[in-house]
């Protein structure tokens, strides 16, 4: 897998590149989408939830991965509502210990989700799943926050 650090870096430099071409913004979205799924092999799904307009849910904007009942989730349910109620990246290492889970698939272990902001306003998150228990660490928080600062540039 080589150096992790090297690896974020060279991925932030093609989102770069994606968010900057004349896209639309759900092409944009799903290729990166496609980008980090295909390139972290512990990122088994990736998804991005937008904040509805009234600021009551979140809805399913694009995905990677196995198919999810949770199109539309209310803010503070489950760990995507969580983090639309408080604006802080949330990394669930072990989602059976979760009192406020919502299971996507029998599949998924651990997940990280990070909110993305907009004139410091809550607009939309990015959302990871994983199959492994504990994979998410520190470098991931990180590298994913400044995917969500890229990826605001299309708000």
């Amino acid at each position: 897998m080589g150096n992790k650090q090297e690896k974020f870096q060279k991925l932030l430099s093609k989102i770069s590149e994606i968010i900057n071409t004349n896209n639309k913004r759900i092409y944009k979205l799903l290729s990166i989408c496609n980008l980090l799924h295909d390139s972290v092999d512990y990122y088994d799904w990736v998804g991005f939830y937008l904040l509805s307009e009234d600021k009551k849910g979140l809805n399913l904007e694009l995905y990677t991965g196995e198919p999810t009942e949770h199109l539309n989730i209310p803010v503070g349910k489950g760990i995507c509502g969580q983090v639309a109620e408080s604006g802080k990246t949330l990394i669930i290492q072990d989602v059976t210990k979760e009192d406020n889970y919502l299971s996507c698939s029998i599949n998924v272990k651990s997940e990280i989700v990070v909110p993305i902001f907009k004139n410091k306003e809550i607009i939309a998150e990015l959302d990871i799943d994983s199959h492994a228990y504990s994979p998410f660490t520190e470098k991931d928080e990180i590298f994913l926050e400044k995917v969500c600062r890229i990826v605001a540039r299309t708000f």
